[in-house]
């Protein structure tokens, strides 16, 4: 499984707004300790990062014993102005979304409102007449791991649907299901690992009817007041045509051009429960130190049981609920990760559960060489705030 995901990090999907990296640092397994960079010295290592990767800004933080220990960002909101971007500034966080809705599918589960068993038949009923029969027995564990059958990629006509953005967002994700689960799996589910947005999506959907809210009233509610994540939203960062926050640039190095904030510089909310939630780099920190530890995670949202769930490799895969778990000799045991991109923004987490650390990066572009600048940045990280070790 492992060379497959190499695979999709070096490509774009068809559908360009899904895009979606993940990728893996080989090069962490035998990295050596020695700091390289003084505390203040950061900026200008990101700096020199991000002009040697062709981008317009780069943000990186770390968090260690709960603590924020680096918070560092250079560059510009957006190419051809001059707001330089803040350590306070948002970003697109694409995929890292995923671990998020897993979490509160977590909450819904120790409440008894959903099991990891529960099945789209059982919370869809009115759906059985239009769904295909292989789809009624798909469980929300298995859209978590990637494991129901559902596509990679979307049908073209389904995803012109989604880019529409016709009705409520729930609405939207409804529609997303029923038009998923009227056509055939790409493969009967529980049978291979097959990363999908629209997995993520349906199980979206399932929470939002048993609990007859919003995933995003879901996500504010559950998971972003409770942690203090006060910057955490949804969409693209900026307000319209002001540059108040970084905005996203599309094509390739050397020829980006900046994309308008709007409702189509994003992921529709279609997929939402898949990547579309941006926050500071500070309350992604605090999001992925949250998971490096159950006896540590404060508030305690999670039954112990629930929480390690989240972290388990499905059989046969690396792959968790919304986590990617390899060892790594820096950390002495598994570490969580994984990346995102809308196609205009790019972010990575990693967790260091042994460690208790996280070191988060991000960019405002999603070119070829976006993955190697946040690697670039988590490579110093972990450098400057495990160097004693």
């Amino acid at each position: 499984m492992r060379n497959a995901l190499r695979k999709i990090c070096r490509r774009f999907l068809p559908y360009p707004r899904i895009f979606v990296v993940i990728f893996a640092l080989g090069i962490f397994a035998n990295m050596p300790y020695a700091a390289e960079e003084e505390p203040d010295d950061f900026t200008v290592r990101l700096e020199e990062i991000r002009k040697d990767r062709g981008l317009p800004a780069l943000a990186a933080a770390a968090i260690r014993h709960g603590k924020i220990v680096i918070n560092a960002a250079a560059g510009v909101r957006r190419l051809g102005a001059d707001e330089a971007v803040m350590t306070d500034d948002l970003w697109q966080l694409g995929s890292c979304t995923k671990s998020m809705t897993a979490t509160v599918a977590g909450m819904l589960v120790d409440e008894g409102k959903l099991s990891w068993r529960s099945t789209i038949g059982d919370v869809f009923p009115e759906l059985q007449e239009t769904m295909r029969p292989s789809w009624r027995t798909v469980t929300l564990e298995q859209l978590l791991t990637h494991r129901s059958g559902a596509p990679a990629n979307p049908p073209v006509d389904l995803w012109a649907e989604a880019l529409e953005q016709k009705g409520t967002p729930t609405e939207q994700r409804l529609a997303i299901l029923r038009g998923t689960v009227s056509l055939a799996p790409q493969e009967p589910h529980g049978r291979k690992f097959i990363y999908s947005n629209e997995g993520y999506a349906i199980a979206g959907a399932m929470m939002e009817r048993v609990t007859g809210s919003s995933w995003e009233e879901l996500m504010r509610d559950r998971l972003f007041e409770p942690l203090g994540m006060s910057t955490a939203g949804f969409g693209a960062p900026a307000d319209g045509g002001r540059t108040n926050q970084p905005w996203g640039h599309s094509g390739e190095m050397g020829e980006l051009r900046p994309v308008t904030p709007g409702p189509l510089a994003d992921n529709p909310p279609a997929i939402a429960p898949a990547a579309a939630v941006h926050a500071s780099l500070v309350d992604l920190a605090r999001y992925a130190s949250w998971h490096s530890d159950w006896h540590r995670a404060e508030p305690r949202l999670l039954t112990e049981e629930t929480y390690n769930k989240l972290h388990q490799r499905a059989p046969g895969q690396d792959y968790a609920m919304g986590w990617l778990l390899e060892y790594r000799d820096w950390d002495g045991g598994d570490v969580m990760w994984h990346t995102g991109s809308n196609s205009n923004f790019y972010a990575v987490m990693w967790v260091a559960p042994d460690k208790d650390a996280a070191f988060v990066a991000a960019t405002n572009a999603a070119h070829s060489e976006a993955d190697d600048a946040c690697n670039d940045a988590v490579i110093a990280l972990i450098k400057r705030v495990l160097g004693k070790y």
